[in-house]
């Protein structure tokens, strides 16, 4: 069992203590959102950004928040204090709560459930370094005429089916194309290309507004041209470099799809510019963590 902590609806717990109900529509369908934090050096990432995020994919899916999203924020600090972790991993996550057993939401007739975990996380181990393979997945991402991408929500099948057949195939990571086959996100984060000194990346139509994504993209603003636009899988092949960004990923380097290398089969020297300025900038932001006077769940 991971170290950390959990608070579940008013109470924290031992990772091994925590526990939901069976009959929580979020574990029954999931029919819930959540949020993926980072801190580092005892300071929440962007924890404001998150907590709007939160918010608008409640909405979106119609559950009414449990607590304001500043109440929710004040509880993630909480967590994140009573781990006693300086540098982790936060996952706040709002069900529609215990119901009968059915679809209907109305079925739910006790107040949405809020989760929130605070653990450690780490996606991708040396290969941050070296690079990571990836495939093209079989997978289409779920057009957002059947599903709002910007819905950060608890089902994630479309994506677990695409990290399956990525490791089936040997790759570290899948990439997703559109139903107009434009190339789309990894599993479960943004994708950035570099080709002759400029950043390409593919609009948010069909993926995540990612707050990372948007983080590198305010670094590179000054630094590097930049173009938001949709391309194709040969223009993904002919890279000079591929990176993906994603809060538990960071920003890794992608060196191989599908047996191609991309370029050198080395991580390129846009991306590990834009590498170390991202770690820069979240090693040395963020809301400070309150020292933690309660003691460990």
């Amino acid at each position: 069992m991971p170290e950390g902590v959990v608070y579940v609806d008013g109470k924290f717990f031992k990772p091994s203590d925590a526990k939901v109900s069976v009959f929580d529509h979020g574990l029954l369908y999931g029919d819930g959102v959540f949020e993926g934090i980072r801190f580092y050096n005892g300071r929440i990432f962007k924890l404001d950004e998150h907590m709007e995020r939160l918010a608008k994919s409640a909405a979106m899916i119609g559950i009414t928040l449990p607590l304001s999203k500043e109440e929710i924020g004040k509880i993630v600090l909480q967590t994140a204090s009573k781990s006693g972790l300086k540098d982790g991993y936060l996952r706040p996550i709002v069900t529609r709560g215990e119901g009968d057993l059915g679809l209907d939401p109305r079925k739910c007739t006790k107040k949405p459930s809020l989760i929130v975990i605070c653990s450690t996380i780490n996606l991708y181990g040396a290969k941050h370094e070296t690079g990571l393979k990836a495939t093209i997945s079989s997978y289409r991402r779920v057009p957002p005429s059947s599903f709002n991408p910007n819905i950060k929500s608890l089902n994630y099948l479309n994506n677990i089916l695409a990290k399956a057949e990525a490791t089936k195939r040997g790759a570290d990571e899948a990439i997703f194309l559109d139903i107009d086959a434009c190339v789309a996100e990894a599993s479960a984060d943004n994708i950035f290309v570099v080709k002759d000194g400029t950043i390409f990346a593919p609009p948010t139509t069909t993926n995540l507004v990612g707050i990372t994504r948007g983080t590198v993209l305010d670094i590179a603003k000054g630094l590097y041209p930049i173009k938001v636009e949709p391309f194709k899988v040969d223009f993904l092949l002919k890279a000079d470099e591929v990176f993906i960004t994603g809060t538990a990923g960071e920003l890794a380097p992608i060196v191989d799809i599908d047996g191609q290398k991309i370029k050198d089969g080395k991580p390129g020297p846009v991306t590990l510019d834009l590498k170390k300025r991202y770690m820069d900038f979240v090693r040395s932001t963020g809301t400070p963590i309150p020292p933690n006077n309660g003691g460990k769940a």
